[in-house]
């Protein structure tokens, strides 16, 4: 009988491992992406808030469609718009691409072109901002230090470590202080806080990203 309990007992505890096993699989990409989008909100904390606005996770509605902006800055030198990816391994691809390829070990990965993803991100951006005349966008993605960058590119594709300095380059100014503040309160007035549309956009993306995302 004894047996037969311990036998139950070690099965329950392996269903209960498989389960929690299963739980972080699947929450393991988002606690990356998460932790990706804190460590930048962290260095952009730093700036002066008296010359540059920030925005994170900025959610945005343009027709029928949402749009998640990981991180948008405004300031008197233009307007940065950051998406940020968490990934590892060596990282290839040109400006125009349109997929990149991740590599960890002998394993490789094509994702979507991220300077691609992010022109969507200021497209939209101008749409809510048509108001405004002749803004300056200017685009950055930004990798962990986890990520070995073997891209070839114009736009900003840097490391989170080198955020601060890429951002600060741009001094030359193009907006009033006036400006400035009446983009940022367009933009907070624009960004969808509901959680139900938060997770209507979340499942949209997942969608599109096994659409765009390639196993070789």
């Amino acid at each position: 009988m004894k047996l037969a309990f311990d036998l139950l007992l070690d099965l329950w505890y392996i269903w209960v491992l498989l389960i929690i096993s299963a739980i972080l699989s699947l929450l393991r990409p988002k606690i990356k992406g998460a932790l990706g989008e804190k460590s930048v909100s962290f260095f952009l904390a730093r700036l002066d808030p008296k010359k540059y606005k920030v925005l994170n996770n900025l959610l945005i509605k343009v027709g029928s469609k949402t749009v998640q902006i990981d991180h948008v800055v405004v300031s008197n030198y233009g307007i940065f718009v950051i998406e940020t990816k968490n990934y590892q391994g060596w990282i290839y691809g040109n400006e125009f691409d349109e997929y990149w390829t991740q590599v960890i070990y002998k394993r490789k990965e094509k994702f979507y072109n991220p300077i691609r993803q992010n022109y969507g991100h200021i497209q939209a951006l101008k749409e809510i901002l048509k108001e405004f005349e002749n803004l300056k966008f200017i685009s950055i993605i930004v990798f962990t230090t986890k990520a070995e960058l073997k891209v070839k590119v114009k736009t900003d594709v840097i490391y989170t470590v080198k955020l601060l300095r890429t951002i600060k380059k741009y001094n030359q100014e193009c907006l009033t202080d006036e400006q400035r503040d009446a983009i940022y309160e367009k933009l907070k007035s624009a960004n969808i806080s509901d959680r139900r549309n938060m997770r209507e956009h979340v499942r949209s993306v997942r969608a599109n990203k096994k659409k765009k995302t390639i196993k070789l």
